[in-house]
Formats: structure tokens, sequence, C-alpha cells
């Protein structure tokens, strides 16, 4: 249950950003940001660690910095993946990821269960 209630908020937040983004990032439906939030979650899931791994020196020199490049090409990947889920350049994915992670994780944090109540 809690897995579908994460999902629907990533969606949310995806329609957030297009909302808050409307000439860079664009969704045509709520049921194109349910398809793109999956996607989203399977490319972190599957490329992001390698791609921190082949860049880890890169980002070692940047202090960490160069993890929004990565994050923002993922964001990217997945708009040029999927119809509908349009992202409209690199630094739309960058500004959009970070914007993403900041809604999903403020969505996520009302799902959190306090333990001992």
């Amino acid at each position: 249950m809690r897995l579908i209630l994460l999902w629907l908020l990533n969606a949310c937040a995806l329609l957030a950003v297009a909302y808050l983004m409307p000439a860079s990032i664009q969704l045509a439906s709520f049921g194109t940001a349910m398809i793109a939030a999956v996607l989203l979650g399977l490319v972190n899931t599957a490329l992001r660690p390698l791609l921190v791994l082949l860049t880890l020196p890169v980002t070692l020199l940047s202090f960490g910095l160069f993890l929004f490049v990565v994050n923002g090409l993922m964001f990217w990947l997945a708009g040029s993946l999927l119809e509908g889920f349009v992202v409209s350049g690199f630094w739309p994915g960058v500004f959009g990821a970070l914007l993403y992670s900041i809604i999903s994780s403020l969505l996520s944090s009302l799902l959190t269960t306090r333990k001992g109540q």
C-alpha cells in the first residue's frame, strides 16, 4: 500500500514540476505522469548507480556538484523515452530534477510513520 501511495505522490510531484516549469517540462495527463514516475524510478535504479560510479573522479573534484548533472541527465533521458513527457533540454532537466527531488521528498515526508504511537 505504501508503494502505491509513493507512486501517486511522485506522479503528483511530476505534475507540480510541469506546472512550475510550463515552458520547458510538459506532461500530457495524470496517466502519463504515473508512467513517467515509474520510468524515472527504473532509470534511477538501473542507470544512475553506474553513471555515479563512472563519473566518480569528476564528482569528487567538483565536491559532489556533478551529481546534479547526472540527475538532470536521468530526468532528460526519461523525458526522451516517454511520449507525452517532454523535457526541452539539459538545463530544464537539471532544474526539473532538482524541483522533482524537493517536491517528492516533501510529499513523501507526509507518509512517515512515527514509531511508538
